[in-house]
């Protein structure tokens, strides 16, 4: 497979600054590390430092680096309390010479801002699952069914596949999970993580599931925010003006990985989000612009599923459905009240109709990516 979509931005900013490289646990954040070293690009190489290793670790703290070796990759690195001065100190003295990445995955995005002391010196990358303009050899088909994760998607094997998603969402919520907060009520947040793939593709209600669990709503908000810092969901929020009665506080929520919502409509509209995300996360770390993913909704229930802003500004808006059907009134009904410039509406079949920037374009997915762009 070739190297993952962000290779060359990286490439281009380690000859400046060190490279920071987070994302959801098994998305590939060290395969990818790990292709920018001359051969062996291993595990094996001298060039590669993993925390978790007491002889790495012993080399790390002495600061004894590998002789000869351009770039030095630090994984895991962020489980040591003082790793930001550490590192600084590293880099400080060998920026000349030396090139530096660092990937983690919750830990890492959560503690980098608890500190300045290595403002300047690094960019941040947030790698995403795989996704269909990445790895086209795997197919919509495919992606629907195992999700964008490497292992999974790779082996396309449906057992192979049941197994995985039950022991990551294990390491997920006894190691991880540890590691980064303290929380004394596990069987909860088991029973919410196995509750919340049925909350996609709907206004997402904390109070509904604080009923389920027997919990206050402000505790249930707080285990899905944790679940976020896991690269395990996110939320987005409604956007709109008073024009057409938008809605203000309701927000959707999504997996990382699409394939863990079972019934097949949310599902498509999840893998829809995960593209787009992934869009915009590309274009923030990349180019600098500020981007958001939201979805419009009334007061009366109508609604399109996605707007993609940019510094601000709607750039299109994005409503999926899983069969050819008639492009969605609500489209229609939003573009004479909005300010959004393009509307597209995708779909698994092959019908391709419409304008964007007159009507709805209706369109599918795989096309929709390739005409936007998207990584």
């Amino acid at each position: 497979m070739r190297k993952r979509y962000p290779a060359p931005f990286v490439a281009e900013d380690l000859t400046s600054r060190m490279v920071f490289i987070g994302g959801p646990r098994q998305v590939g954040k060290t395969t990818f590390a790990l292709s920018f070293l001359k051969k062996p690009s291993t595990e094996r190489s001298p060039a590669y430092l993993n925390w978790d290793s007491m002889a790495d670790r012993e080399k790390i703290l002495n600061a004894d680096l590998p002789p000869h070796q351009p770039l030095i990759i630090f994984d895991e690195i962020h489980k040591f309390s003082e790793w930001r001065n550490l590192v600084k100190g590293i880099y400080d003295k060998n920026r000349s010479a030396l090139s530096v990445i660092v990937t983690g995955s919750a830990r890492l995005d959560y503690y980098r801002k608890g500190g300045d002391s290595l403002q300047g010196r690094y960019h941040y990358y947030r790698l995403h699952p795989l996704s269909l303009p990445e790895y086209t050899a795997a197919g919509t088909d495919a992606l629907f069914r195992f999700g964008g994760f490497p292992e999974p998607l790779l082996r396309g094997d449906e057992r192979f596949h049941r197994r995985w998603l039950r022991e990551q969402s294990t390491r997920l919520l006894y190691e991880d999970l540890r590691d980064l907060e303290q929380v004394k009520e596990i069987s909860k947040l088991e029973l919410l993580l196995h509750h919340l793939p049925d909350c996609v593709g709907s206004p997402l209600s904390v109070n509904r599931n604080a009923k389920l669990l027997q919990a206050s709503p402000a505790a249930v908000d707080r285990w899905i925010s944790i679940f976020e810092r896991l690269y395990l969901v996110y939320r987005i929020a409604p956007y709109g003006t008073a024009r057409i009665r938008a809605v203000k506080k309701e927000n959707k929520l999504y997996f990382w990985d699409w394939s863990r919502v079972p019934e097949a409509g949310p599902r498509f509209e999840n893998m829809v989000a995960g593209h787009l995300l992934k869009y915009c996360h590309f274009i923030e770390d990349t180019q600098g612009h500020e981007m958001e993913l939201r979805f419009v909704r009334d007061t009366d229930k109508r609604e399109v599923d996605f707007v993609v802003l940019k510094n601000g500004l709607p750039e299109f808006a994005v409503e999926c459905k899983t069969g050819e059907r008639r492009t969605s009134p609500h489209c229609a009904y939003f573009r004479e009240r909005t300010n959004i410039p393009k509307f597209y509406q995708v779909h698994l079949g092959s019908k391709d109709y419409g304008n964007a920037e007159l009507a709805t374009r209706v369109l599918p997915f795989k096309t929709f990516c390739k005409e936007l762009a998207l990584v």
